[in-house]
């Protein structure tokens, strides 16, 4: 597990996810890298355009990120929860890398509802099935409840990965 390199990727317009992310990436001791937006999502229009484009399923235009996807052993991908449906920033991070993604793996966050169908079509988008998903509510981000259900999430990752390695170094 030492060597696997590990990057968290996530977008976050409110915080809620930002916050996650970033327990996450320090649970993990990885890499971390927030995905960019080139136009404001603030206020009520912002809200109003984010539920919007979520379920018509338009990707937003992002700024190109910092880290290759492709170094990394595993991306943990983020995303909130907008009306059922995966956000527009982190499916447009999803198709202008869909070719360079190793080992994937999913967390969101959401108001009460749409785990499913977020992660669904993300893993529609990538082409590939998820090693872990993590769902939390905004509600327990708040309360700082959301720890216990981190723990476990990281803990698969981290078996998965070593277990990766373990098949990777008996067939070689």
């Amino acid at each position: 597990m030492a060597d696997a390199r590990i990057l968290v990727v996530y977008y976050s317009r409110t915080g809620t996810t930002r916050k996650v992310a970033k327990s996450l990436a320090a649970a993990l001791h990885c890499d971390s890298e927030e995905v960019v937006e080139t136009s404001s999502r603030s206020g009520m229009f912002g809200y109003l355009r984010s539920v919007i484009d979520a379920r018509r399923q338009v990707p937003s235009r992002i700024v190109a990120g910092a880290s290759d996807p492709s170094l990394y052993d595993l991306i943990v991908i983020g995303t909130p929860v907008w009306a059922w449906s995966l956000s527009s920033p982190v499916r447009a991070y999803l198709l202008a890398n869909k070719p360079r993604l190793p080992a994937v793996a999913f967390f969101c966050t959401l108001g009460g509802a749409g785990s499913d169908q977020a992660f669904g079509q993300m893993q529609e988008v990538v082409g590939k099935r998820p090693v872990g998903c993590l769902s939390i509510t905004a509600r327990d981000v708040a309360s700082e409840k959301y720890a216990p259900q981190l723990v476990t999430f990281v803990e698969t990752l981290q078996r998965t990965l070593a277990e990766d390695r373990s098949t990777a170094t008996s067939v070689a």
